[in-house]
């Protein structure tokens, strides 16, 4: 059996929760989360790390140094604190074992750049995504024809904001090169301008349906609507522990680092509505 750290912020959180469960289901027990360090302490809404670790199973240990000697592979996680990340990395990126970082990756292209530099200095294989990436629905699409993307979704932008444009950006597989933002903010929308002319528009829906959908438009203005209903959340933890098994990323720093990108010229932007921020 494979042992698994996590290294996070605090502990008790939902993808600390998920992961740990769903790795031991879908590796069928040939991996396992069997050690953690948490930065700080817990929220007072949340279970204390020790708790969390207890309830678990898992033991907390006193230092990333630590959890990195004992583990195979890692898990930085801190998902919604990525101003966290380049801080948590550093050792686990410079210790070559098979690491995934948690969504949002870094909270800006600059803190990207370095998170990535790191790990490639040190021949560490790692790789960062939004679950939705993974989508079943998105399979179903021929890149080569489309023209036009409009990707809607739940949650606030600061946050959520990954889960739309890395689908969008799997899809349109080019590079972004400016940022509209166009909503308000109790209804955000933002319009993404790729380099081969093409457009992209998010929106963020203030409902708690959790649900996900992309509108592709093809070459002949013909459009069609993916409602995202797979389990997303499943097939993003089954290409992680393949990860784990084969040290091949399934998502390039490059496309990462674009992604990150465009999430800090979005929050930038709505300073500015309705215009255009170069990347």
């Amino acid at each position: 059996m494979k042992k698994i750290g996590f290294i996070d912020y605090f502990l008790d959180e939902w993808h600390a929760n998920n992961y740990l469960t769903l790795i031991d289901k879908l590796s069928e027990g040939e991996m396992k989360v069997c050690y953690a360090y948490a930065h700080t302490e817990a929220p007072e809404w949340a279970m204390s790390n020790e708790a969390w670790a207890e309830k678990m199973g898992v033991a907390l240990l006193g230092s990333i140094q630590e959890v990195i000697e004992k583990s195979d592979y890692l898990i930085v996680l801190s998902p919604d604190n990525p101003e966290m990340h380049e801080e948590l990395c550093e050792l686990p990126l410079k210790s070559g074992k098979r690491t995934y970082v948690d969504k949002t990756f870094a909270p800006d292209k600059e803190t990207a750049i370095r998170i990535f530099e790191n790990a490639e200095k040190h021949g560490t294989p790692c790789f960062s995504s939004s679950a939705l990436r993974f989508s079943e629905e998105l399979n179903d699409i021929d890149l080569s024809r489309i023209d036009k993307i409009y990707s809607e979704g739940p949650g606030p932008l600061d946050i959520y904001s990954i889960h739309q444009i890395e689908p969008v950006v799997r899809l349109m597989n080019a590079r972004a090169e400016k940022i509209m933002f166009l909503g308000s903010k109790e209804h955000p929308s933002y319009m993404i301008g790729f380099e081969d002319g093409r457009i992209a528009e998010c929106y963020h829906r203030d409902d708690e349906t959790g649900s996900f959908a992309i509108n592709v438009v093809d070459k002949e203005n013909k459009a069609k609507r993916y409602q995202i209903q797979s389990d997303y959340f499943t097939r993003f933890v089954q290409a992680m522990i393949a990860f784990f098994q084969s040290g091949e990323a399934p998502v390039s720093h490059e496309q990462t680092i674009d992604v990150i990108a465009i999430r800090t010229a979005v929050v930038k932007a709505c300073e500015t509505p309705c215009e255009w921020i170069t990347l």
